[in-house]
């Protein structure tokens, strides 16, 4: 099964200077790992990624999602009320200006994206400074601003899908898949009366137990959408014995409280079959398909049950996410971990970002998971940055 980087020789025949700069954050990653976690790791002169966590509001409410689903931490009055935290533009303006330097790769997501009162003209200013930017979205806004996002020439989009229509809708909501693929066409329309190839465009769809065995269904149901990439996410998940070892763990040695995990330990992961999950994944990679198919663990056949069975058990180790990327979060207040807010670093409103990326409490944060037991907190085990950075465990 084929990694992220699988995209880069397609695109390099298609758009040579994007891919350059996308290898560049590949390579950071690669650096970090060998060099800056072994030889310093308390500090880092890489940022490869930079994600910005731009809102806490959602339209929809993905049955599966921590933030808004079953189990999520932002629901309701809370959501509202953090809503009015947010950073506003010219906040950011200065932050770009701080990172821009070194060319991370942006990856704006929420909540969703387009509900940031100023998504526009953050995007104009991020790529007037040279940045890479891509957008996650649920897709339902993009019918309605496809002319501006072709005119602007966005760079990508990863539009979450989740199965062919009853299904999508079951997990994401009534009609959301019809809005998305509305979504795609209006794009597609555009950019060819636009003359552009800009936005690239692809498809995320979280693997959990609703929507398995209908993955190929929706494989074969994207063949139209001009897709650059198809990544089957395995799924963030985790459980209440894990969320318990985590609170000690994040007391004992970081001196504080958490409230992100238990939002993961939604049992979506319960009775997956390993072996035709497996089956079903090898069938959409052997498709004949105008687009990369990216799996997210890629993983031998035989481990897919011990993925969503043993949760505790690490199929990727090392986390390097602290050493080349950063997260900024709705409020202002920079982590490492996308998913797990768990523990600030410092907020851009109130320091230069560089001086928060490698102060006191960014040390303090990778001295601890370079100490723990696999280069992991306990939990780390299933995080999707972990699944995308970490190092691959023999054997799987």
């Amino acid at each position: 099964m084929k990694t992220n980087f699988s995209v880069v020789p397609r695109l390099l025949k298609k758009d040579p200077i994007l891919a350059k700069r996308l290898s560049k954050a590949f390579l950071a990653q690669r650096k970090a790992m060998a060099i800056d976690r072994v030889f310093h790791p308390s500090t880092t002169d890489e940022l490869g990624l930079i994600y910005f966590r731009l809102t806490p509001l959602c339209n929809l409410r993905c049955v599966m999602c921590g933030q808004r689903g079953d189990k999520g931490v932002l629901k309701g009055s809370f959501a509202a009320n953090e809503a009015e935290k947010i950073v506003p533009l010219e906040d950011y303006k200065r932050l770009v200006d701080q990172i821009k330097d070194k060319r991370p790769v942006v990856y704006l997501w929420g909540g969703e994206p387009f509900m940031y009162p100023d998504l526009f003209p953050l995007i104009d200013y991020m790529m007037e400074a040279g940045l890479v930017v891509s957008v996650n979205t649920n897709g339902t806004y993009l019918e309605k601003f496809a002319k501006e996002i072709v005119e602007r020439k966005w760079h990508a989009l990863f539009v979450s899908l989740d199965g062919f229509e009853e299904t999508n809708d079951r997990i994401r909501g009534a009609g959301s898949y019809k809005r998305v693929v509305a979504g795609f066409e209006a794009i597609n329309r555009e950019k060819e009366r636009q003359g552009s190839h800009y936005p690239y465009m692809g498809v995320v769809t979280t693997v959990n137990n609703l929507n398995y065995k209908d993955l190929y269904s929706l494989a074969e149901a994207t063949r139209p959408f001009k897709l650059a990439w198809h990544i089957y996410n395995l799924g963030t998940y985790t459980n209440d014995a894990i969320v318990d070892e985590q609170r000690a763990f994040m007391k004992r040695e970081l001196d504080t409280d958490i409230t992100c995990l238990q939002g993961y330990a939604t049992g979506y992961n319960d009775d997956i079959d390993g072996k035709e999950l497996y089956d079903i994944l090898s069938r959409i990679h052997d498709m004949d398909i105008d687009h990369p198919i990216i799996t997210v663990p890629a993983l031998a056949p035989d481990k897919i049950d011990v993925y969503y069975s043993k949760l505790d058990e690490p199929v990727r180790t090392h986390c390097i996410v602290p050493w080349c990327q950063a997260n900024i979060d709705y409020n202002g207040d920079v982590h490492f971990c996308a998913d797990y807010n768990d523990y600030p670093l410092g907020n851009i409103r109130e320091k230069p970002f560089f001086e928060i990326f490698n102060g006191e409490r960014a040390q303090k944060f990778r001295l601890a998971l370079k100490r723990s037991k696999n280069g992991l907190f306990p939990g780390c085990v299933r995080c999707y940055q972990n699944m995308l950075c970490g190092k691959r465990v023999n054997g799987f």
